[in-house]
């Protein structure tokens, strides 16, 4: 069977020299692929100005809703892929971590279209300003990468690796060729057909190129950026590549590390917390066939446990039964391929060097399966019992069911030992004592992106040591490729660029549609209340009616909000304050505002659901007058639920509240729920 590769619009068989893929469990050759011949410059130009230009145009909404649909989509189909994922060597478990996981990352950055806006560039926190009289400001504002964004994908996770890059990316409104590992691209290319005759994304926005990839960096531009997963040596290898340095593109990395489980001193055998870290690393070890970048490689102990951890890992090891990954009673599958096999024996046996096997069986003898012909290998742990001195251990990496027992003295010295990997993904200490944990972390922070606290509380609900979040970034320092993916909307940043805008406050209202303070007010003799969300302009904006403030006002406010605070009522305490007298209360003003600006009448405002930013700038003494000016600030159109007869949208309100002498003397942001026109 061809391997064919998606570019330029169409589907193509590799040419040239092709390469195999195989059957993990089999042996059994399931397909060839190459890229022999591909023009790899005209196959980005394609994604740029086809896929590029049908994005850009697109709004974050839109685009969020596009996934959310192709996330539907493939939901619905996720069962065809099983049967192809089951050739890779995964188990049924594994197969769920990678396509179902795959399709809920989709479904997760889908759902962060709630907090982008209607519109293709997005603004980043609040004004600066760079004048005293206001009249100069500056604000950063994101803009989609005019260029493609090219994905190296490792071959442990053909769905999943794809699908956590592409979320990201496509809804920050850059089209993607993605390069899976030409070990496992079969399982891949499924998905990649399936989305392409599903004609939910814009053509041009998704190109698959199988084979090894040489030549693929070589067209790059300043505009394009660069996802890799996969080792650290490779990773460092094309990160330095001539065309990367030239251009200086975005180049993220996600690499392979050796992550570590520290048991804590106080979990001792008897306790959850040891019974759950043995359950963790047995788990990791074990799912995927340890074929995982977070997989823990290190399992750092108290020296006293050293063989209470041995001998409950060997327990629980005995249980994992090998073999072919459709089998019922089969729990750990094979390697992908059997140069994954020959390639943790070498690392093995330089572990070795260093460390002695406490628990490995020389004979495999896998269930449903021919040792010979498919890529098994057993669960294997060594000992190492000087981690400080024998550095192999923090060196080497068997990308397969290897790990390695550490001993340690006190927590800090764990730490140490974590730290020798020189950058990790990921690391967990099982551990109830809070202050265990919390030196730890800060000890261990710095080296690597994830840490886990295990223990009795956390763990019914724990996601576990490998399990990378989609609104937590997933990423590390050092070894770890000092990359980040995932991490909710940080994972946008990769494809965006941070612009700052500068100018007067009119002129950026204008530019990014949100008002800011200092810009020319519109007023309107209608009432805001009164209108659509389609009739209200930003920058709209009322001055209502005064209000002089009365001791009876705070006084009554006190009675009925209960806040009898000195500073309101007691006009003896305040030497050594800043009042000067009694001081009306801060939510009094904003209560009073909203009476002065709200139209009572019932209109197209349906709620006022909330309050973004409140600040009291000034101090309101009885006698003062005080003033609202009420004005527009953003709108942010919503979708329709199934269940509603009617479109809405949330209108931000700037309430500016200000005194006599034209000062401001409380400022807020109120969100309201607004209707849209039925047409």
């Amino acid at each position: 069977m061809e391997l064919k590769n998606y570019i330029l619009g169409k589907w193509e068989s590799p040419r040239g020299e092709k390469l195999p893929q195989y059957d993990a469990v089999t042996g059994e050759l399931i397909g060839y692929c190459g890229h022999e011949g591909v023009d790899f410059e005209a196959v980005l130009d394609y994604g740029r100005r086809v896929g590029g230009t049908a994005l850009r145009q697109m709004t974050f909404r839109q685009r969020g809703v596009m996934l959310k649909k192709l996330a539907l989509y493939l939901h619905g189909i996720r069962k065809k892929y099983y049967p192809l994922s089951y050739r890779t060597g995964a188990t049924k478990t594994d197969s769920w971590i990678d396509i179902d996981g795959g399709i809920g990352t989709l479904f997760a950055y889908a759902s962060l279209r709630r907090q982008l806006p209607d519109k293709p560039f997005y603004v980043e926190g609040d004004a600066i300003g760079l004048s005293k009289g206001g009249s100069f400001i500056g604000h950063h504002i994101l803009l989609p990468r005019q260029g493609i964004a090219v994905h190296i994908n490792a071959f442990n996770f053909p769905i999943w690796g794809m699908l956590e890059k592409l979320a990201p990316t496509l809804l920050a409104g850059m089209p993607a060729l993605v390069k899976p590992s030409e070990l496992s691209s079969f399982l891949a290319e499924a998905m990649v057909k399936d989305i392409v005759e599903s004609g939910i994304l814009p053509e041009g926005s998704l190109q698959l190129v199988q084979g090894n990839g040489i030549g693929i960096l070589d067209h790059l531009t300043a505009q394009d950026a660069v996802a890799f997963t996969g080792s650290a040596e490779t990773g460092r290898r094309l990160k330095t590549h001539p065309r990367i340095v030239q251009e200086s593109v975005p180049f993220n990395m996600e690499a392979d590390s050796l992550n570590a489980a520290i048991l804590g001193p106080d979990a001792t055998p008897g306790t959850p917390e040891f019974d759950l870290f043995i359950k963790e690393v047995r788990r990791e070890m074990t799912v995927k066939c340890g074929q995982k970048c977070t997989a823990i490689r290190r399992i750092i102990v108290p020296q006293e446990q050293v063989e209470n951890v041995i001998e409950a890992l060997r327990k629980a090891l005995a249980k994992v039964t090998l073999g072919d990954p459709q089998r019922e009673e089969v729990r750990m599958g094979a390697l992908v391929a059997k140069v994954q096999q020959e390639d943790v024996r070498a690392k093995v046996a330089e572990l070795q060097k260093a460390s002695q096997i406490v628990i490995g069986e020389e004979e495999i003898r896998p269930i449903g399966a021919d040792a010979d012909k498919g890529c098994f290998f057993p669960p294997t742990v060594l000992l190492n019992e000087d981690p400080l001195h024998q550095l192999e251990t923090h060196h080497v990496e068997a990308f397969g069911p290897v790990s390695t027992v550490m001993p340690y003295k006190d927590i800090e010295e764990a730490a140490t030992i974590a730290n020798l990997g020189k950058g990790s993904l990921v690391s967990t200490i099982a551990t109830l004592d809070a202050d265990i944990a919390r030196r730890y972390v800060m000890a261990a922070g710095p080296w690597h992106g994830r840490i886990l606290i295990l223990n009795r509380d956390s763990a019914p609900e724990s996601t576990g040591h490998g399990s990378p979040m989609p609104l937590l970034s997933h990423g590390g320092p050092g070894r770890a490729g000092g990359g980040q993916e995932l991490g909710g909307l940080r994972g946008l940043y990769h494809y965006l660029q941070r612009t700052a805008i500068q100018g007067h406050p009119g002129m950026i209202t204008e530019i990014i549609d949100v008002f800011q303070p200092g810009s020319p007010y519109k007023e309107t003799e209608i009432h805001p209340f009164r209108k659509y969300f389609e009739d209200l302009q930003v920058g709209e904006t009322i001055f209502t009616a005064k209000h002089t403030v009365t001791e009876a006002d705070i006084t009554n406010f006190a009675n009925v909000s209960g806040d009898h605070f000195y500073a309101h009522m007691d006009a003896t305490s305040l030497d050594g304050t800043i009042f000067e007298q009694r001081v009306a209360h801060g939510y009094f003003i904003l209560s009073k505002a909203a009476g002065l600006f709200v139209e009572p009448r019932k209109g197209p405002v349906l709620l006022n659901y909330g309050i973004d930013e409140c600040r009291f700038t000034k101090p309101v003494y009885p006698g003062m007058t005080i003033g609202v000016k009420f004005t527009v600030k953003e709108k942010i159109a919503q979708e329709k639920r199934e269940d509603e007869d009617f479109r809405k949208g949330i209108v931000k309100f700037l309430v500016d509240v200000y005194d006599e002498t034209g000062e401001t003397v409380a400022l807020a942001t109120i969100l309201t729920m607004v209707k849209m026109k039925n047409l």
